[in-house]
């Protein structure tokens, strides 16, 4: 088909210009940094009397925005990917791209960067707001929208969220020269920072806490030269000391730990209650192996930030550390949980045919050989585990849950939160003891004036008692429970006899259901309560209920998350020692191995997870399973394991048009492996493995990125 590119992904228009029209429509939807920027071109073919045109679109990043020049330049480069067809139209009339419209979202300013461009003729640069209405294009409307298309090209390089077909992302930054403009753009616009939105664990994004932070520290950081995002940071630190937190951050990653702590001790002497520098001071600490100094200025973090579900995380991890557990789950019980927000993407209608074409010498490499249709089956217990399916906080909220379980133990776990929560059935004999109570004082005396003992309950108002049957309480049902995103999933219906005798289902606790209560009741105002009751006259001494907190809804779901992996991980583990203990071969298909791998994963069992990895790949090809076992192999210094899996995953990324060689995570390893080995031991061991030539020149794209930014290793 001579009339589509041959190796640029694009979704044929219905109607032409409609893509265009439905990012318009979408536009006030965006939220944080927008979504990947939208190229739409019109091919013509035919002779003027009998032209015909088609339209066409696709996403990409990593196209310089500093002007409608550069944009107009790529429209422009386009037509030399459309293959000429001779042989039906005659010399001079095949497909040629005509115009084309380059859309680039302006996160600071919330509008739509557009620049039009006629093939031959002019270039038209407007600005489109969020009702729809066209103005003017300012050269601070332009430096804003260059910044926001760099941010987004750093932050979701490896986002699986913005893996959407027919996005070609290229290299943002490819000289040194490019990579000043960014900081010098990043210094201008530095305290519109907050502007953007930030991380999902963060609830109010900060100067210091925010996209654009967090991309110049993963840009500098993944490659080692932190030094020059120190430099960026002490000239915003003048203006704002809180910045002070960037700056001991990034002295740390460069190994400069004694002026850290002196950025650190300044900083905190002037602003005492930031909690970003506070927590910087914390990561030292622990990283130091000191968990009780840690805790004290987590604790003072919480303080300076009771609303941000951070600084609880932060000290439920140094409890963690320390080993007080019963106080970890208590604290990670408190945290303010936040709605997630998925990724800012468009809404387009069905495209009338999609085009994702792949590179000869990518087909001719092997990684794209068709695997049978059973590796890609799995059971369904497996599919329907919920855990991967949480996200923002909640996902931190149960990799901190895991954390303790990987300390102390499904049991230990339980009977700690049976010390620390209300159970149902200790509400329940608790709230029946209340009613006997009252109803014995209730011929004698006015019920109207009579106090019930006990208090009043999460799902009480302040007048009658509740009864047993009105005691909200969450129920395990055996056939769906609702995991903290709203998602569904399927409990079995028959437990494993191997599961019965070694885990036991979480008691469910009392919730609180008080609605204007965002971090949940605290022991103290348990013990008001009870001390009140206490006080009534009646001299009863207070039940072991006193002492004890009602238990998130959220977390009791997390608990019944947990419950799930550790059910499918025990019966997965016992399997294998039967199976190993009659000499038999344990088969499973790769779809499964995956499943297995990511769930020891998430439990901290590392060797486990390698292992269902590997045996992953042996089955099918699986690119989460390589980026698990990159990060294996090169935190081991394994050399040649590394490069292996870098060069699978590389060809499988140029399969789908992601060319950046940097910043990806792939470029991270390679450098991370570079510290130990040297980029020459990296670009020898290449060139002895004799891949073919369209392989090992794009794996040449991150040593050349090496040399050019002086990456360390690169020297050697």
């Amino acid at each position: 088909m001579s009339e589509l590119f041959k190796d640029i992904p694009e979704f044929v228009e219905t109607n032409i210009g409609e893509s265009v029209t439905a990012r318009t429509e979408t536009l006030a939807t965006f939220r944080e940094l927008g979504p990947p920027d939208l190229c739409q071109v019109i091919k013509s073919s035919g002779s003027k009397t009998a032209q015909k045109d088609l339209g066409s679109y696709h996403y990409c990043s990593g196209v310089e925005a500093s002007s409608s020049a550069s944009l107009a330049a790529y429209l422009n480069s386009l037509q030399f990917s459309v293959e000429e067809d001779t042989a039906w139209f005659g010399k001079g009339h095949g497909w040629k791209v005509r115009s084309g419209t380059y859309c680039c979202f302006n996160a600071f300013s919330r509008v739509d960067m557009r620049v039009d461009v006629k093939i031959p003729g002019g270039v038209d640069a407007y600005v489109v707001d969020l009702r729809g209405d066209k103005h003017a294009a300012t050269p601070e409307l332009w430096q804003e929208t260059y910044l926001s298309a760099l941010l987004r090209a750093i932050r979701y390089a490896d986002d699986a969220s913005y893996r959407l077909a027919g996005y070609r992302k290229l290299d943002p930054i490819t000289t040194p020269e490019a990579e000043g403009r960014f900081l010098k753009a990043a210094e201008a616009l530095f305290f519109k920072g907050w502007q953007l939105g930030s991380d999902p664990e963060i609830q109010v994004a900060t100067v210091v806490t925010n996209h654009l932070t967090s991309a110049v520290l993963k840009y500098f950081q993944d490659s080692f030269r932190l030094d020059r995002a120190a430099n960026l940071f002490e000239r915003m630190m003048v203006n704002e000391p809180e910045v002070a937190a960037l700056v001991a951050r990034s002295y740390i990653g460069m190994n400069e730990e004694i002026k850290a702590v002196k950025i650190m001790h300044s900083a905190l002497s002037s602003t005492p209650q930031s909690y970003p520098i506070l927590h910087a001071q914390c990561d030292f600490l622990l990283s130091k192996g000191k968990p009780e100094w840690a805790q004290q200025i987590a604790q003072q973090a919480v303080n300076s930030a009771p609303s941000e579900f951070v600084t609880w995380a932060k000290l439920t991890e140094t409890y963690i550390e320390l080993g007080q557990f019963d106080q970890a789950l208590l604290t990670l019980n408190s945290c303010p949980m936040f709605t997630f927000n998925e990724r800012d993407l468009h809404r387009m209608p069905t495209p009338l045919k999609t085009h994702l074409p792949v590179k000869k010498f990518i087909a001719e490499s092997g990684i794209l050989d068709e695997e049978s249709a059973r590796d890609n089956e799995a059971d369904v217990a497996l599919i329907r585990l919920p855990a991967p399916g949480l996200r923002g906080t909640f996902a931190k909220a149960y990799s901190l849950l895991t954390l303790l379980v990987s300390k102390i133990g499904w049991d230990e776990l339980l009977k700690t939160r049976s010390q620390v929560f209300v159970m149902e059935e200790e509400y329940r004999l608790h709230k029946t003891t209340a009613s006997v109570e009252m109803n014995g004082f209730a011929a004698d005396e006015n019920a109207s004036t009579t106090g019930v003992r006990g208090g009043s309950s999460a799902g009480g108002g302040g007048g009658e008692p509740n009864t047993p049957s009105d005691i909200p309480t969450i129920r395990i049902s055996t056939e769906s429970t609702r995991t903290p995103n709203g998602t569904t999933f399927q409990h079995q219906k028959k437990e494993s006899q191997q599961m019965d005798t070694v885990l036991e289902k979480p008691e469910v606790a009392q919730v609180n259901d008080e609605p204007n209560s965002p971090i949940g009741m605290k022991a103290d105002d348990v013990d008001e309560e009870d001390d009140e009751d206490d006080e009534d006259g009646n001299g009863q001494a207070p039940s072991a209920f006193a002492n004890k907190r009602l238990c998130e809804r959220w977390l009791d779901n997390l608990f019944l998350v947990l419950y799930e992996d550790l059910r499918v991980y025990t019966i997965w583990r016992a399997e294998i020692s039967h199976f190993k203990t009659q000499h038999m071969s344990y088969r499973k298909t790769g779809t499964e191995w995956e499943i297995l791998g990511e769930l020891a994963s998430r439990l901290h069992h590392k060797e486990e997870a390698k292992d269902a990895f590997q045996r992953c790949l042996d089955s099918k090809f699986s690119a989460k399973a390589l980026i698990k076992l990159l990060e294996m192999y090169a935190t081991e210094g394994d050399l040649q394991r590394t490069l292996n899996a870098a060069i699978r995953l590389t060809t499988y990324h140029h399969r789908w048009y992601m060319d950046a060689a940097y910043p990806s995570m792939i470029a991270h390893y390679l450098f991370k492996l570079g510290l130990i080995h040297g980029h020459a031991k990296i670009q020898y061991t290449l060139l002895s493995m004799n891949l073919p030539v369209g392989i090992f020149e794009i794996m040449q794209g991150y040593m050349k990125y090496g040399a050019t930014f002086n990456i360390e290793g690169s020297e050697f």
